[in-house]
């Protein structure tokens, strides 16, 4: 039983029986992922007093400027993960290709691997915005004892054994699921422990706060521009407040607590949309559906869809669940 102020050591040992595969594995693969987010934490906080703002000069897979921060927080948690000798493998959004884990024999006799998103809204960080890192582990397809190959990291979100995401903000908080709820635990920077502050969180079924690039607006297929405008209107219980960080994690991690939508759809400029399907969609999708909330492109379960490669697009439509399901009509209405 989750007790609030219970150490996230101490709550991993007490729910080690609820994982799908109880040998420790995951349990310390978790602990690999709390060890490395404490050593972003430390960087990010010390943004603007050294020299790790801005761009690191370099173009990612993505196409996009790498910042510094960004390259920190990648050789972080793939250093961390690699040296506990946990996983077989790792994909980065930062990295073109997936990790093999060399070395010692045995590491490609590890069950999992993990795709994770360093450092999420990282072009926040030179004006103090709250940032954050997304992960997801699922256990490997291939026979034990060889290499991880691509098939290992292209499985539905439905195979993922757990997810989660960390936000660096005004607290920094470390919030997943193993598939048996959602809880979250924010970091006493004092003691360096991670403590039980949010125990079982969900999304309300309904919400009235909206969250999308509006400036995007006039790109966006017609029944995500009738939505909009429906969150716009004077009637029930709306017009909605709009609210868009441009940080997926702390978006997200705001309409989980106080009940709305994260809307990343297609455009004419972005035809898939921009979001990466295994990196940010999955992960967020089941964390999402294990608080009671929706994730969908609009037509699909995002945990239904089959990867095709390790930097799929997709739209992406995620929080509470009736307003969700609101934004599939106007999209399906407009598709017939």
């Amino acid at each position: 039983m989750a007790r609030k102020n219970q150490t996230l050591g101490e709550f991993i040992i007490e729910n080690q029986s609820e994982f799908q595969y109880s040998s420790g594995e995951l349990s310390r693969l978790i602990n690999s992922i709390r060890l490395a987010a404490k050593m972003v934490n430390h960087e990010v906080n010390k943004a603007g007093l050294v020299d790790i703002t801005g761009s690191a000069g370099e173009i990612n897979t993505q196409g996009e400027d790498q910042q510094k921060l960004d390259v920190l927080a990648n050789d972080t948690f793939i250093r961390t993960l690699t040296n506990r000798e946990i996983v077989c493998g790792i994909a980065s959004e930062e990295n073109d290709d997936f990790i093999t884990i060399e070395g010692h024999k045995e590491n490609h006799s590890n069950k999992y691997v993990v795709l994770i998103d360093p450092l999420d809204g990282s072009s926040n960080i030179d004006v103090n915005v709250s940032v954050g890192t997304i992960f997801s582990i699922y256990r490997r397809i291939t026979p034990s004892g060889t290499p991880v190959q691509l098939e290992d990291f292209l499985q539905p979100g439905n195979a993922q054994v757990a997810a989660g995401y960390i936000v660096y903000g005004t607290s920094t908080m470390l919030v997943y699921t193993t598939g048996h709820g959602v809880n979250g635990f924010t970091l006493n920077p004092a003691l360096g422990t991670y403590y039980l502050s949010h125990p079982n969180m969900t999304f309300p079924e309904d919400g009235d706060i909206y969250s999308v690039n509006e400036g995007n607006y006039v790109h966006f297929p017609q029944g995500v521009k009738d939505y909009i405008k429906y969150c716009q209107q004077e009637e029930d219980n709306r017009p909605y407040t709009s609210r868009y960080i441009g940080s997926l994690v702390s978006d997200i991690h705001r309409n989980m607590i106080k009940g709305g939508i994260y809307m990343y759809p297609q455009s004419s400029k972005a035809k898939n949309g921009k979001l990466r399907l295994l990196y940010e969609c999955n992960p967020m999708a089941y964390i999402t559906e294990q608080a009671g909330g929706k994730a969908s492109d609009g037509h699909t379960r995002i945990m239904d869809l089959k990867p095709t490669e390790l930097h799929q697009r997709v739209p992406f439509f995620c929080g509470s669940k009736n307003m969700v399901s609101k934004v599939e009509e106007f999209i399906q209405k407009h598709d017939k």
